[in-house]
């Protein structure tokens, strides 16, 4: 596979742009990439599987990745109740361990990955990060900076403290401050990564090329949810669809309503037992969504679901001749459920064995303890 379909294939879902991409790759440019995450509990399939599936395919195509552990942010978005010092024990501990085994889980190097923790970088440039982070203030106004205050898991309008303004330029800085000229991250990283764009080559010489992945939703997204997201989006209207897909999108909030990386076979059979999946609807179907994006990714055997009530079977080498199946009723969304929580189970079980009978045991425990008294 060439370097560009492995730095745009699936689960990417847009990137900003195409054409600049194409011409850092036929130009030779070093590809320096970063993606930043908030340290907030427990990693679940989007964190720990859509998102390092892009990192192993960076890897292959020769891209430098980082991996940013952003604790500042963290505490500025008061996770882990905002205590700081749990936040970095975390970062450094539980959340790069499920970072690094998710990673080899897919098949990639964790030990070719930088992983970066914010405060270290700010301590280490000092004045130069604060310089960077003014020049990008100066030139985002306050109303946009609101309109972006989404890439925090936040609607627009909600109340801010004044720290959490600045969360929005300082993921910014983030990126020029290390060089970063591919920035990466889920689609409700979008609004962050444009102004880092739109200031780029002015202040800082160059534009950066920005990747999106796709956002999984939540296991127990409603029907009146769905309809919304849908309407919107055959309406075309974008902040309404944006808006709508980060409220159902799958969250550590919502347990529930989330598979983590290193659930049992038990709990991922329950989970997708009572997940969202309608019948003959392939569109925000997370039962359908795990299959496209995470059990056809490199997929090359088979993928069998029984009808148990025929006891039939029926094997499918494409996700598109699932999907094609789904819709016309061929496939029951119960079957498909079994077999989904099957395969899924079989991709996770060397992370499942690592933090349930391994050395991440421990990791485990503490986030366990850290949950309960935070």
């Amino acid at each position: 596979m060439d370097r560009l379909t492995l730095i745009t294939r699936e689960p990417a879902e847009e990137i900003l742009t195409l054409e600049r991409l194409k011409a850092m790759l036929d130009e030779g440019v070093h590809i320096k990439h970063y993606i930043g995450f908030e340290i907030s509990g427990l990693v679940h399939l989007g964190t720990g599987i859509i998102s390092m599936q892009k990192v192993v395919d960076f890897q292959r195509a020769g891209v430098e990745t980082t991996v940013f552990l952003a604790d500042y942010h963290s505490w500025i978005n008061k996770k882990l109740g905002g205590d700081l010092s749990t936040i970095r024990k975390v970062a450094g501990g539980y959340f790069k361990e499920a970072l690094r085994q998710s990673i080899k889980a897919l098949g990639g190097d964790p030990d070719k990955v930088n992983f970066v923790l914010g405060s270290e970088l700010y301590d280490k440039l000092g004045v130069e990060y604060l310089t960077n982070l003014l020049k990008i203030s100066s030139k985002v106004t306050l109303s946009r900076v609101r309109r972006s205050i989404t890439i925090m898991g936040r609607k627009m309008g909600e109340s801010l403290d004044f720290s959490q303004l600045l969360y929005v330029p300082m993921q910014v800085a983030d990126i020029f401050s290390q060089k970063v000229n591919l920035a990466h991250g889920g689609m409700d990283q979008r609004k962050a990564h444009v102004i880092a764009i739109d200031v780029g080559e002015k202040e800082f010489g160059y534009k950066p090329v920005a990747v999106h992945h796709h956002l999984l939703v939540g296991l127990k997204i409603t029907q009146q949810a769905w309809e919304k997201i849908i309407e919107a989006r055959r309406t075309g209207k974008r902040d309404a669809f944006e808006e709508g897909v980060l409220d159902v999108k799958m969250s550590k909030s919502r347990p529930r309503s989330a598979i983590f990386i290193h659930d049992t076979y038990e709990q991922i059979k329950a989970k997708i037992r009572g997940a969202f999946c309608p019948m003959k609807v392939a569109e925000l179907n997370p039962v359908m969504e795990i299959a496209r994006y995470i059990i056809f990714w490199e997929r090359k055997e088979p993928f069998i679901v029984v009808n148990k009530k025929k006891g039939t079977s029926r094997s499918f080498s494409t996700y598109r001749e699932l999907e094609e199946a789904y819709v016309r009723g061929e496939v029951h969304p119960a079957d498909l459920k079994e077999a989904v929580a099957d395969e899924l189970s079989r991709i996770l079980e060397p992370i499942q064995k690592y933090f349930n009978e391994g050395p991440g045991k421990i990791l485990l425990e503490e986030m366990g303890e850290i949950r309960i008294t935070r």
